[in-house]
């Protein structure tokens, strides 16, 4: 009988209590990794991740990945745990207009989406075997432009691009594969809100090439993709997943 494709690999995804997240954590388990859930907030949907995840799931962490104090915290508790992929999952959507947007909001993002992913794959960076992979959770929002005030959003997804270049060029001698992932308009409950808008609605779908939005199972194949034998010569990309909504 033919072993699972991540047999024996254990899996930290940050930002893994729901969303596309908690879509990636099942995903790898499924494919038979041993997976680490982390959340900031809701203990209860990560104890539900987990439970869905079943006896896959090894540890549930807690942290507020803005927060570099909570960052070591968590790192300190995985010592010990030889990490074969690390999925760089947790962020935040805020809408950041100019001339009408506070401090708090614009660190909040910037320390999260920034210094969060930086700061974290950093500190387990003596965690991670060698030949381990790193994917970094990005967006089609990195690459293009909008008037609709998400610049500061939009700009940390391009920060991700950026440190997924040079980490795969820091991480090569130890053979440490780093790639993106870049969805486009996913459903989940973070954008619940925004797609709760009908007319919002409609237009994204009408000027998507294959009329839907995304879902987070659709992301989470293209990170398994990332994380197994297939994509073994792949390095240094952020891998477009918004079936043609930004080419």
């Amino acid at each position: 009988m033919q072993q699972p494709l991540l047999a024996g690999q254990v899996a930290l995804v940050t930002g893994s209590s729901r969303g596309i997240g908690k879509a990636i954590a099942a995903k790898l388990s499924e494919a038979g990794a041993s997976v680490i859930v982390h959340y900031q907030k809701n203990r209860a949907a990560a104890e539900n991740a987990a439970a869905e995840i079943g006896g896959r799931c090894v540890r549930i962490v807690q942290a507020n990945l803005s927060s570099t104090r909570d960052i070591e915290r968590v790192a300190g508790e995985l010592r010990g745990i030889e990490l074969d992929i690390l999925v760089n999952n947790a962020g935040v959507w805020r809408s950041t207009p100019l001339g009408s947007t506070d401090l708090e909001v614009a660190e909040e993002i910037l320390l999260t989406n920034i210094l969060g992913v930086f700061w974290l794959t950093q500190a387990l960076l003596p965690s991670l075997r060698d030949g381990a992979r790193i994917v970094n959770m990005s967006s089609v929002a990195g690459r293009t432009a909008s008037a609709e005030g998400r610049s500061l959003y939009r700009a940390s997804k391009a920060a991700v691009d950026a440190f997924t270049r040079n980490w795969a060029l820091e991480l090569a001698p130890r053979r440490i594969r780093v790639n993106a992932v870049a969805p486009g308009m996913v459903e989940t409950d973070m954008t619940e809100e925004y797609l709760g808008n009908p007319e919002t609605r409609a237009r994204l779908e009408k000027r998507h090439p294959l009329g839907k939005l995304g879902d987070p199972d659709e992301v989470a194949d293209a990170v398994l993709f990332l994380c197994g034998k297939q994509s073994r010569f792949v390095t240094g990309q952020s891998l477009n997943v918004s079936g043609g909504f930004v080419i």
